[in-house]
């Protein structure tokens, strides 16, 4: 397996293939192969951007087909058949069911790009400076996004350029079990002396992803919902990973019944790993500018054609979220099984998440790469998350056959078993 060149010209700062050393060649659903032939089921998915599988066929075709066609592959932000056939489809299939009425902005393709333009939207909209977020969250690493992302590692590569605009608050179960930390917020709210400027927005993760698997409570987040309406905040969901059906709903607020001021999604977006963001707005919120958030990238003609083919496979009914809950369930059962073997070996773990975004947490980062280690030595590529890499974390596809699903579930257990026996 020829690595030279790869360690000798990539920049340093590559991080995934430290963990997965390996050149991987070809793919498709859950499984990836290297060019040495060995296959290894995939529990990282792109990091959420491969929801429907590797080189999913039915999508590949409408890519294809596009392509022959001498289709629009890049065109600003004019107007296209492909844009006009994807925003039918998102209205039609996912909006009009939802009851939800949004205008669409497409920024750049990433979802730093989302974030960047959801905070910027609403501090027009409001003419305020300040946005809450919370311990934990992370929301991306361009200089705004990273103001309301928790991580001190990304927080610190800035070379001493201080990020500002954004306020943390404590997420939901952050300072323990029969704390309400929404408390804490609404008392600084109505404290004059409090020393919080009122925000323009609050934007939150339902289920914090780089930040550990945390899931917010139901309750938390209709509370959330409340306390943004009563202090004329705006509400902004970042649903960049948890969304697109990851939850088990497409988007992840759905779970408990709140309706976000705006939306921020990329990455499974386009249904094929194609770079692809959206900002969701409510019409009344839409008071930019023409060009008053620019982008050669914004809007991919390619990635519009896959998008919609994905919709109308997998979201026309409710099939396919069915089996995506029923998929979850098996997950947490398993993960909770695990993480009560690993406390008996004297380890406090924990299984936690929402839908096919699950992890266990196993204390420390330590524990957590021993395992994920003897795992992609057994066929297995799942990685961690949370502040110190403590948590197992499973992104697998959601189209993952239930014999893949099944057998990667037993490579992780007996991945762990050999790591902490």
């Amino acid at each position: 397996m020829q690595t030279q060149i790869l360690e000798r010209m990539e920049s340093d700062v590559r991080t995934y293939s430290r963990s997965f050393p390996v050149v991987f060649t070809t793919a498709r659903n859950a499984r990836l192969t290297d060019e040495d032939g060995r296959e290894y089921i995939d529990f990282l998915a792109g990091a959420g951007s491969l929801n429907y599988g590797h080189n999913n066929p039915k999508i590949k075709q409408a890519l294809v087909d596009y392509l022959a066609s001498d289709g629009i592959v890049h065109g600003l932000d004019f107007w296209t058949a492909a844009k006009r056939d994807y925003l039918e489809t998102l209205e039609e299939l996912i909006l009009k069911p939802r009851g939800l009425d949004y205008k669409v902005q497409f920024p750049g393709p990433t979802g730093t790009n989302a974030v960047e333009a959801a905070i910027r939207l609403a501090r027009n909209v409001k003419g305020r400076h300040n946005i809450v977020t919370f311990t934990n969250g992370f929301h991306g690493v361009t200089m705004g996004a990273l103001a309301t992302t928790g991580n001190r590692k990304f927080r610190e590569a800035t070379g001493g350029v201080p990020t500002v605009g954004g306020t943390f608050m404590p997420y939901d179960g952050y300072l323990g079990d029969g704390t309400d930390t929404l408390d804490y917020f609404e008392k600084l709210l109505t404290d004059k002396s409090g020393g919080l400027d009122v925000p323009a927005g609050v934007i939150v993760e339902t289920v914090q992803g780089e930040g550990g698997i945390n899931a917010a409570g139901l309750d938390w987040l209709k509370r959330l919902e409340q306390i943004c309406q009563d202090n004329d905040i705006l509400l902004i969901v970042d649903d960049i990973q948890a969304g697109c059906g990851r939850t088990g709903k497409f988007f992840s607020f759905e779970h408990a019944g709140i309706t976000p001021d705006i939306v921020t999604n990329s990455k499974s977006l386009s249904g094929f790993g194609l770079p692809f963001a959206q900002v969701l707005m409510r019409p009344e919120l839409d008071t930019w500018k023409p060009g008053q958030y620019n982008g050669t990238f914004r809007g991919f003609n390619l990635a519009f054609t896959t998008a919609a083919a994905t919709l109308r496979e997998y979201w026309s009914d409710d099939t396919f979220e069915r089996d995506v809950q029923r998929k979850g369930r098996v997950v947490a059962d398993r993960f909770a099984k695990l993480a009560a073997w690993i406390t008996e070996q004297g380890i406090e773990a924990s299984e936690r998440g929402r839908g096919l975004m699950r992890g266990i947490d196993v204390g420390t980062g330590d524990i957590a790469d021993k395992i994920t280690a003897k795992a992609f030595e057994n066929g297995l590529i799942i990685e961690t998350s949370g502040q110190d890499g403590e948590v197992v974390k499973c992104l697998c596809p959601l189209t993952i056959t239930d014999e893949d699903l099944l057998e990667g579930l037993d490579i992780l257990e007996k991945s762990a078993k050999q790591a902490l026996s």
